[in-house]
């Protein structure tokens, strides 16, 4: 019954946080001239149009990844128009930007709700760190089931906001570089990235290089959350 309520507690912040992710992509894009995801009706909170989308990134692959480790793993995606892009290469890096930063909100949305907690003496700082534990109630009950929700919403969208931001094929991080490149450099960038096989070898890179960034990040976070703790 634990593990369950657990893993029910694990695919809510999932859905929520990717959902969010998602329909920020697609709002940006429809504000930016790009109505493909909108039309597809991918601009919503409701997490339904976005499962269809990805069933198996979504429910399967999540559901599969914490009976077998403890831990979800998933995606998502919502379509736009690549001529679109190509032709507007500084607002597709714009909507690049609004999934991670969508995460970034709820991670600051989280960092006030702890402090709130903490500050009113019904939560606290744990002794020690995990990903799904970085506060604790101090009494069980309800707060120990908010505690529970703002551990995992701090740090999985701490985790989809940094492995997005990897400047790597098919991360949102490799959409964002043409921000920073002149109009014809970037649609060649583009049309590089659409014409090769180099989100294969991004993920591969990203997969890699992972482990040895956000252990250190979520540490740095958590730190920051709370001033003189000094986690190590």
């Amino acid at each position: 019954m634990e593990t369950f309520v657990t893993g029910i507690q694990w695919y809510v912040v999932f859905l929520f946080s990717t959902t969010l992710h998602e329909a920020s992509h697609a709002l940006a894009a429809w504000k930016l001239g790009d109505s493909t995801a909108y039309e597809g009706g991918q601009v919503t909170l409701d997490p339904l149009p976005h499962i269809r989308r990805e069933p198996i990134g979504m429910v399967a692959l999540p559901i599969i990844s914490f009976l077998l480790g403890g831990w979800m793993m998933g995606w998502a995606s919502v379509p736009y128009n690549k001529e679109w892009a190509l032709a507007y290469p500084k607002r597709s890096a714009v909507m690049s930007l609004a999934g991670p930063m969508a995460n970034l909100l709820l991670i600051l949305i989280a960092v006030v709700l702890i402090r709130i907690g903490v500050a009113t003496n019904a939560l606290f700082p744990p002794e020690s760190l995990t990903f799904s534990h970085i506060v604790e109630a101090t009494e069980p009950g309800n707060m120990e089931f908010a505690a529970s929700i703002l551990s995992l919403f701090f740090s999985l969208n701490l985790l989809l906001f940094l492995f997005n931001l990897l400047p790597v094929p098919p991360l949102d991080g490799s959409g964002i570089i043409p921000f920073f490149m002149p109009h014809e450099t970037a649609q060649k960038y583009l049309t590089f990235l659409y014409n090769s096989p180099a989100g294969f070898f991004g993920l591969f890179i990203a997969w890699k290089v992972f482990g040895f960034i956000y252990s250190p990040m979520h540490l740095m976070a958590v730190n920051l959350l709370y001033p003189g703790y000094h986690y190590h």
